[in-house]
C-alpha cells in the first residue's frame, strides 16, 4: 500500500496565483501551539510585528526588534507544514536604503524558515520592494494604515478618505509594479478596497477593508477574544477565552485555597505502578 506524498507548504506563488479565486485566509501567529492551530485552516501565517504589543506588552509596535522577529518567526516555523510564513520585517530595519533592507530580509529568511517577508510602505517603498524581490525574496506589501508610521499619520486613523484616495491607488500600484506578491490592505474605505481589488493584478488582503479583498487577516488575539482591553471596529471575535481564561484561573485559585486540588486522580500512591 502506497503512503501519500507529504504535504507541502504553500508558497508566495501559490498565494500570487489565488488572485481573483476563493478568498485567502490569513492569521497572525507568535507561537508554536497557535501556528499549529492555524495551519489546517489557514493559506497564510504572518509572524506579525503586532507581537510587541500582544506578547510583550509594547505601547506600538515601534520597540520591535530583529531579534524578537527571528525568536517568535522559528517558534511559528515548527508549528506549521501547509500554510505560507511571513515575517515582518520590524521598524527600522529597511527604511535606510535597499541594499539595508536585503540584508535584514535575507536574514530573516535564513534564520526563521519564512516563505516571504512583510514591509510597510507605499509608492516611497517601490525601488526598496524591487530591489529585495530582485535577489529572490518574495515581498508582501503593506499599504493604508502603516501601524509603524503612527506618529506621522497622527494616530491609528482611516487612510484614503476624500483625495487621499489618489495617494492610496498610487502605493498600490507601485507595490505591484516592484514585485510585490500581495499587497495588506488596512483600514481604508471599502469602496476604494474594492477599487484597488479590481485595478491590480496581485491579491489584496483585507484588514478593516472590504469582504470584497482577494483575502482576509486579522490578529489572532483579537480574532479569538483573547485580548479585551479594547476591540477595533474591524474585528470581529469568534470567541471569549479572554473571558474563559479568567473564569479558569478563579476555578482554580479557589479550589487550590479550599485544598480540593489536587485531588485523590490527580497524585500519585505508594503502590501506583508507572509514573
Amino acid at each position: 500500500m502506497s503512503q501519500s506524498a507529504p504535504q507541502r507548504s504553500l508558497t508566495a506563488s501559490d498565494i500570487r496565483a489565488r488572485k481573483g479565486a476563493d478568498p485567502l485566509v490569513c492569521l497572525t501567529a507568535y507561537t508554536t501551539p497557535v501556528a499549529q492551530l492555524a495551519d489546517a485552516d489557514c493559506d497564510l501565517v504572518l509572524v506579525g510585528d503586532s507581537v510587541g504589543m500582544v506578547l510583550h506588552g509594547l505601547p506600538s509596535t515601534l520597540g520591535v526588534t530583529m531579534e524578537m522577529m527571528v525568536l517568535h518567526g522559528r517558534a511559528v516555523a515548527r508549528g506549521l507544514s501547509r500554510a505560507l510564513m511571513v515575517v515582518d520585517m520590524p521598524f527600522g530595519s529597511y527604511e535606510e536604503s535597499p541594499a539595508q533592507a536585503f540584508r535584514n530580509a535575507a536574514h530573516l529568511m535564513a534564520e526563521t524558515g519564512a516563505g516571504a517577508v512583510k514591509l510597510e510602505g507605499g509608492a516611497h517603498m517601490e525601488d526598496t520592494i524591487r530591489f529585495i524581490v530582485d535577489r529572490g525574496i518574495p515581498v508582501m506589501a503593506h499599504i493604508g494604515l502603516t501601524p509603524q508610521a503612527v506618529n506621522a499619520l497622527g494616530g491609528y486613523k482611516v487612510q484614503g478618505r476624500g483625495a487621499d484616495a489618489d495617494r492610496i491607488l498610487e502605493d498600490a500600484r507601485a507595490v505591484t509594479r516592484a514585485g510585490a506578491f500581495s499587497v495588506v490592505l488596512e483600514k481604508v474605505p471599502a469602496a476604494l478596497a474594492d477599487q484597488i481589488t479590481a485595478g491590480i493584478d496581485i491579491p489584496t488582503v483585507g484588514i478593516g477593508a472590504s469582504a470584497g479583498c482577494d483575502g482576509q487577516i486579522l490578529v489572532i488575539d483579537d480574532m479569538l477574544g483573547l485580548f479585551d482591553a479594547f476591540k477595533p471596529k474591524f474585528v470581529k471575535r469568534y470567541g471569549d477565552l479572554a473571558s474563559e481564561a479568567r473564569t479558569a484561573i478563579r476555578t482554580y485559585a479557589e479550589e487550590v485555597r479550599a485544598r480540593s486540588f489536587p485531588a485523590p486522580e490527580h497524585v500519585f500512591s505508594q503502590e501506583e505502578p508507572g509514573t
